[in-house]
């Protein structure tokens, strides 16, 4: 057995720590508010990961590092390069591997459809930027580096445009607007998977300086309000999309440099996962099913 580190203690942190304490492996779940929890063969340390020098004490023995922390989403451009930098001093310190939670940012605007890892990364927005930044300084490490890349979270917990904009509409059984092309297939990432796919990662045997993408399910935002709605046993009386104005009074100002990402198909190709890492989409009704866990 073996000694993980992961550094972030949400949704998906606290998953991958908890299937790898379930296989029996020593797992330390460490965020700078990381609490309790009661989760098998898993402590809880309490740090900073842009304190190179406490993490790697937190990380000394450990086989490899899971880099699941995250930033205030309007601040990614300054606070998520310390985030990073510690976990690779980290990594190097204590000769550790690192596996990274990235997204789909980095590929940009103009990229080919359907996305897959081994397509250069060509940001065109600010987060982008910031997470293909993220994945050079890690990739550049003296650690061997591989990132886990996921799209637009579904999950108990998850914070993503679905669960902020569209999901408390649809729970209220009010009319519901979203962004975008309601009718643009879109991929969405269960947490759940996320998870499943970075412990399978991290026994990669192959060459690392690579990503992966999570599997994910396909479907329109209006085809997974609609689900979802009838999870819950109602009916969507209306759904739109918002427009640029209306996202701006609402104070939707970090989503506006985002909305590309739903104005046309989104498809992502995750073969490699599938086949190099033995991962599987979970159907989507599974992922809206956790997603409504305390509403059903």
């Amino acid at each position: 057995m073996s000694l993980y580190v992961v550094v972030g203690a949400g949704p998906v942190g606290r998953e991958t720590a908890r299937l790898l304490g379930e296989e029996g492996h020593d797992v330390i779940l460490t965020s700078r508010s990381v609490g309790s929890h009661a989760l098998r063969n898993v402590r809880a340390v309490q740090a900073d990961a842009t304190d190179a020098s406490a993490l790697s004490c937190v990380c000394r023995g450990a086989d490899a590092i899971f880099m699941c922390a995250m930033a205030a989403y309007h601040r990614w451009p300054t606070d998520f390069f310390p985030i990073i930098d510690g976990a690779v001093q980290a990594a190097e310190a204590v000769g550790a591997k690192l596996i990274v939670l990235g997204n789909l940012y980095g590929y940009g605007e103009n990229t080919e459809n359907p996305l897959r890892p081994d397509l250069p990364l060509d940001p065109s927005s600010k987060k982008g930027t910031a997470r293909t930044i993220m994945w050079q300084r890690a990739a550049r490490a003296n650690a061997p580096a591989i990132e886990i890349r996921s799209s637009d979270y579904l999950g108990h917990g998850a914070i993503s445009y679905f669960s902020l904009v569209a999901l408390p509409s649809v729970i209220e059984g009010k009319p519901v607007a979203f962004i975008g092309d309601l009718h643009a297939t879109h991929a969405w990432t269960f947490t759940k998977d996320v998870a499943r796919t970075l412990v399978a990662a991290s026994r990669y045997t192959g060459e690392w300086g690579r990503a992966f993408h999570v599997p994910s399910q396909h479907a329109s935002p209006r085809e997974l309000i609609r689900k979802t709605a009838a999870m819950l046993g109602r009916e969507v009386s209306e759904a739109r999309s918002y427009s640029i104005p209306e996202m701006e009074a609402l104070g939707m100002h970090e989503l506006i440099e985002m909305k590309y990402l739903f104005e046309s198909p989104l498809l992502v190709d995750s073969s490699d996962a599938e086949t190099l890492l033995g991962v599987k989409a979970s159907s989507l009704e599974e992922m809206i099913a956790d997603t409504l866990q305390d509403h059903l």
